[in-house]
């Protein structure tokens, strides 16, 4: 590429960096959405042990020990209960008492216990979240696991001497495979990869390609069409300029304002959320081939629209099967195997994946480098796709 090719499309970078400066609607959309988007989606996923969840706890049971569980459930900080009567009817209309679940001792269940047919407790939970019903259950199972082995513990204490004597009698092997049979098993995990388990650790690539893609490629596509609803168009193709130059003269002014915008979201996820990142080299190399890609698929979108509204309406058709689909937010592999086939066809498939590889795997180069040639092959077949498509408009 020669000196006039260089100032070429310099002259056409320029021209579109004005025109954003002088548009304040592209203005504010690049300025303030990528900062607030950061900081909602962030906390929207950021995963943290669930407190303070609205719940109803009645005691119909009225016994002592069904008041000492009341005093170890009410100490779990998952919930915030409201103790309710006794009397109190219609504890399974959650949606009514505006809460997320209701405990229920009920009457009995005390003597039950005693005469070894324990009733269970009832537990209603808002099954709208299946997640956040499986957390909520789970802590009440894990605190009625607790009360169960300190009742168990407090009956060894209270047999009487000679029954102890008797066990004494016992061989060895069989009362240390009785006492293993009373002790709840357990595991010893060691967990890899994402040791505090934090939803926003995962997600945050999801987090960046969200943002990144909705602002590239809706502004993206909508320049081209732009200059063509405007007349522009036309006179850029009687002009010397190459339709190579056109192409990266309208890409280089968007890719150098996503570049700084990348640089921000880290810096802003990093600080605010305590995100760590790996690699920063091989990172900003996935970032790079992401960024062209994205507006390599604008500039495709916008070279087939005739209007900035057709561009808009291409844009929104593209990014929403892409969101939920991309496996940005959720695994791949809980897609149906036809759905995991399609999604390899997106950009921010191959981001999010390459993206976690070396961040929160710190794999090694063969483990991403298929990702990174999906997205490098992006690159070319949407920009040359664009530079045809522009030779098609002159013609």
């Amino acid at each position: 590429m020669n000196r006039s090719s260089f100032s070429a499309i310099a002259s056409v970078a320029y021209k579109e960096f004005l025109h954003i400066y002088r548009d304040r609607r592209v203005l504010i959309l690049l300025l303030i959405l990528p900062p607030v988007f950061t900081l909602v989606f962030g906390h929207a996923f950021e995963a943290g042990e669930m407190k303070n969840v609205p719940a109803l706890l009645i005691n119909r049971d009225l016994t002592p020990r069904a008041e000492r569980f009341m005093e170890l459930i009410l100490a779990n900080k998952t919930f915030a209960w409201q103790t309710q009567p006794p009397s109190m009817t219609g504890e399974d209309d959650l949606l009514g008492h505006d809460v997320q679940a209701a405990l229920v001792i009920p009457q009995g269940w005390s003597d039950s216990i005693t005469t070894g047919a324990p009733v269970p407790l009832r537990l209603y939970l808002d099954g709208s979240d299946t997640n956040t019903a499986d957390l909520l259950e789970g802590s009440v199972r894990k605190t009625l696991g607790d009360f169960q082995q300190e009742a168990l513990v407090e009956l060894i204490d209270k047999l009487p001497e000679d029954v102890i004597e008797l066990a004494k009698k016992v061989p060895v092997q069989v009362r240390k495979q009785f006492s293993s049979m009373m002790e709840p098993w357990k595991t010893d995990p060691t967990i890899l990869y994402n040791p505090k388990t934090r939803f926003i650790d995962y997600v945050v690539p999801g987090v960046i390609g969200l943002i990144l893609q909705l602002i590239t490629v809706t502004l993206m596509a909508s320049t081209l069409a732009r200059e063509r609803e405007s007349g522009t168009l036309f006179q850029l193709m009687v002009t010397s300029l190459r339709r190579r130059e056109i192409v990266l003269g309208k890409v280089i002014p968007y890719l150098a304002i996503s570049i700084v915008l990348i640089l921000f979201i880290i810096v802003l996820t990093g600080w605010h959320f305590q995100v760590q990142f790996n690699d920063p080299w091989t990172l900003a190399l996935i970032c790079f081939l992401f960024l062209l890609c994205s507006l390599g698929m604008g500039l495709l979108i916008s070279a087939i629209s005739r209007t900035q509204t057709q561009a808009i309406q291409f844009s929104v058709f593209f990014l929403l099967p892409v969101f939920v689909l991309s496996g940005a937010f959720a695994p791949l592999e809980q897609l149906p195997k036809a759905i995991q086939y399609i999604s390899e066809l997106f950009p921010l498939t191959h981001f999010c994946r390459a993206f976690r590889l070396v961040n929160l795997y710190r794999a090694a180069p063969q483990f991403y480098a298929a990702d990174l040639i999906m997205l490098f092959v992006g690159v070319v077949i949407t920009f040359v796709g664009a530079v045809y498509l522009l030779r098609r408009i002159e013609q």
